[in-house]
């Protein structure tokens, strides 16, 4: 009997040593800088971030100074390091300083202080790359992405399919598919498209990304001068 008993022990350390050992693997890459599969492009519809932050009634300085004032349409949330599964952040802790005027030449793409920082932190450090080398990087991932004409200035609200958003993306970006695009939404609103990229900024699929697109039938698009 205690031969038995000693012989399921055994068995099941040997069984928890395998289903460990993958897990142990990528716990040795997670959150190594530079050690990642490719990018996420966040677009954020600004609007329905401002409507949101209007609900709560507390919005940051930052908040208020991307929702006052100059109109804004899609905006860069961030370019993200991801992992075919999952994703690193914070990968240096404490991060290395970003300099002030780094942080100032990005507010065309990225309107708000706070936003830079916090993106810095949390997905930069994950580049492997520097600060000013990561968001020469970020606007380049931009510039390679087209707007759709009819989300640059858009004057009324806009009720639309997260599919039909996806395909007037896919129109104006030859080598864009739908298995390389996602929108995201809150419980109503737009709120991004997501668009994987290679490390080297082509479009490639992502299958965990567009497992986590808005699954709704319709979305609203706040328009840019309501935000």
């Amino acid at each position: 009997m205690v031969q038995v008993f000693r012989s399921v022990v055994t068995l099941g350390v040997i069984l928890a040593a395998l289903i460990a050992a993958p897990a142990a693997a990528q716990d040795r890459r997670q959150n190594a800088p530079g050690e990642f599969d490719f990018y996420v492009l966040s677009l954020s519809w600004s609007p329905s971030f401002c409507a949101a932050a209007q609900e709560r009634g507390n919005a940051s300085r930052s908040q208020q100074i991307q929702c006052g004032g100059r109109p804004y349409a899609f905006v860069v949330h961030g370019l993200w390091p991801q992992y075919d599964r999952g994703f690193p952040n914070y990968c240096e802790r404490p991060a290395p300083r970003l300099p002030r005027n780094i942080m100032t030449s990005m507010l065309d793409l990225m309107p708000a202080p706070g936003l830079i920082f916090n993106e810095w932190d949390k997905h930069g450090t994950c580049s492997g790359l520097g600060p000013r080398a990561y968001f020469e990087t970020t606007r380049k991932a931009r510039a390679g992405v087209k707007i759709p004409d009819e989300f640059i200035d858009l004057q009324q609200a806009k009720t639309v399919s997260p599919a039909a958003v996806e395909d007037a993306f896919i129109r104006v970006n030859p080598g864009l598919s739908n298995a390389a695009i996602a929108v995201t939404c809150d419980h109503n609103r737009l709120s991004e498209v997501r668009i994987c990229l290679s490390k080297d900024l082509q479009f490639r699929a992502c299958e965990e990304i567009d497992r986590r697109a808005c699954r709704r039938d319709k979305v609203v698009m706040p328009p840019v001068r309501g935000g």
